[in-house]
């Protein structure tokens, strides 16, 4: 076939033909709520690569109800691309023959089933990614068909308002909108105005109104009464040993009360070290409430987030000079540039997670638990591509190499034992199993050993930075791993020859008192504190209320 012969715009064509097979069921652009179902099934095809939006917290829940109850008949073996696995039918139109194949990135909610599914055959896995990578491919090798999004709001020409939880709309929006795939829309609302275009019309081919608002949930919540003294004592040490020593000055706070810890100890532990204004003012991070202190008491100057937090919208809109705010007065999130941002431009990543092998690789992908990965992967890992400096960066940098260069500071924080009384310090990561069993090409680890600077435990600080050996990284890790198989390997001789050459620290090398790691040190005690705090604009969801 000669070049002339050949149809260069296939992919448009089948495009419009979807288009023109649904044209009964729009009007314009719009499809009525109760025609939703069959919407989905004039414009699938089975084998279809379908974006589903579900991140951590904006679920497109309407669309995905309505996909469940699609006809296996009509539309089977869809190739699903999810960040976040999180709700019941995400997996029911796997067990329906909707769906067949799987990428995704984090599965939290539904980690027990989907490890279940995929020992019984029920679901095939493509790959675990990170949400970065995720949304690199959607421009690569996983370009989609079809994809399923919410909108806060949506007006007459089909301008989208995503608002607060803008989070990953845009950057599956556009992956389909510029290669010939359909976009479908779930709006809260429509209106004939919206207060921002946040996604142009002419991006968009079908809005639905959904029977009721997208699910939104306050994941990166945690109350201050919750955090436990250890919690506390491990917070002290990482402000002194890691934070002050680095000198570091941009950071993401994973979600956790060790880290909610931390930053309620900044206004206070931090001011008595004399600390304020010359660590951490700059933050990528999800709006969390316990950061409300920091940020009234002047630590904090710039903060962007990933996506939002419920009850915070009100605060959000009064400190534009913190957060990231439109003219409209809501926040403009954007999960693709904040893992951006997470890769390359902070000093430090300060994480959890469920299990460290004897060498320091990390997964929270465990046996029965398929829970995936998030985007700790970009933001706990040494992005060789980075070119600039800060003083953090250098601090890491070999001494006795001309072409060295800098790292950033990857920190896990761990307690020895987890909350189901199991060590958190193994020989080996279930994820070996896992991998085995859903057939994976790579064990699924999540931050590993040779991107890993620094783990904190209640024992102390393994500074693995400075270890020039395994068998050495292996010794740093085996003294701060408490009475876990692990830490019992390690001995009073080794644990006092790290001590000395500063490869590890106890608390009390650090300056840190025992019996100071108190809750009365916690800048607020309760959800009640965070709201005084924020003088009134902050607005719990209702289950962190405990008080009239």
């Amino acid at each position: 076939m000669s070049d002339t012969e050949r149809n260069w715009h296939s992919h448009r064509d089948a495009k419009a033909a979807r288009l023109a097979n649904a044209a009964s069921l729009l009007d314009g652009k719009f499809a009525k709520t109760k025609d939703a179902k069959a919407v989905l099934e004039t414009l699938l095809s089975s084998g279809d690569k379908v974006v589903l939006e579900g991140d951590n917290q904006k679920q497109a829940s309407f669309l995905s109800q309505t996909l469940a109850s699609v006809d296996p008949a009509e539309i089977h073996d869809l190739h699903m691309i999810m960040s976040s696995v999180s709700r019941p039918e995400h997996l029911d139109i796997f067990e329906d023959g909707i769906a067949s194949k799987l990428d995704f990135s984090f599965a939290g909610p539904q980690s027990t089933r989907i490890s279940q599914m995929i020992a019984d055959g029920t679901l095939k896995i493509g790959d675990i990614h990170t949400y970065l990578e995720l949304y690199a491919r959607l421009y690569i090798d996983l370009i989609p068909n079809v994809v399923l999004v919410a909108a806060d709001k949506v007006d007459h020409e089909g301008n989208l308002y995503t608002g607060a939880n803008t989070e990953e709309t845009p950057v599956i929006v556009e992956s389909a909108a510029f290669h010939d795939g359909i976009v479908i829309v779930q709006a809260n609302e429509i209106v004939d105005k919206v207060p921002r275009v946040d996604i142009p019309g002419d991006w968009v081919d079908v809005v639905i109104p959904a029977d009721e608002p997208y699910q939104l949930e306050p994941l990166f919540t945690r109350d201050p009464q919750n955090i436990t003294e250890l919690q506390i004592l491990m917070g002290m040490m990482a402000i002194r040993g890691i934070y002050e020593r680095h000198n570091v000055q941009s950071v993401n706070h994973g979600v956790g009360f060790n880290t909610a810890a931390i930053e309620l100890l900044l206004p206070t532990y931090g001011d008595q070290l004399g600390l304020k204004g010359k660590i951490v003012p700059n933050w990528e991070v999800n709006p969390t409430p316990t950061l409300i202190p920091a940020i009234e008491s002047g630590w904090i100057k710039s903060i962007h987030s990933f996506g939002g937090e419920v009850g915070m919208e009100q605060y959000i809109a009064a400190r534009p000079d913190i957060f990231f705010v439109g003219p409209d007065g809501t926040m403009r999130s954007n999960r693709a540039f904040g893992q951006m941002a997470g890769q390359y431009a902070l000093d430090m990543f300060v994480g959890s997670t469920l299990q460290i092998d004897q060498y320091g690789n990390s997964s929270t992908v465990t046996k029965g638990r398929l829970s995936g990965f998030g985007g700790a992967p970009n933001m706990g890992s040494n992005p060789t591509g980075r070119r600039h400096s800060t003083p953090a960066w250098q601090s890491l940098k070999p001494k006795d190499d001309p072409l060295g260069r800098g790292q950033k500071l990857v920190v896990q924080m761990v307690e020895t034992f987890g909350s189901n009384k199991r060590p958190v310090f193994v020989d080996h990561l279930d994820a070996e199993e896992v991998q085995k069993e859903a057939k994976l090409a790579n064990v699924p680890i999540m931050i590993y050993s040779e991107d890993t600077t620094h783990i904190v435990t209640e024992e102390g600080i393994a500074y693995l930075y400075k270890t020039d050996s395994m068998a050495e990284r292996q010794a740093a890790i085996e003294a701060i791993a408490g009475v876990t198989p692990v830490g019992m390997r390690s001995t009073a001789k080794e644990l006092a020859d790290l001590r000395r050459r500063g490869i590890v620290a106890l608390p009390e090398d650090l300056g840190v008192r025992r019996t100071d790691a108190k809750r009365s040190l916690l800048a607020a005690q309760n959800m009640e504190d965070l709201v005084t705090w924020s003088h009134g604009l902050y607005n719990p969801p209702a289950k962190f209320r405990s008080w009239s």
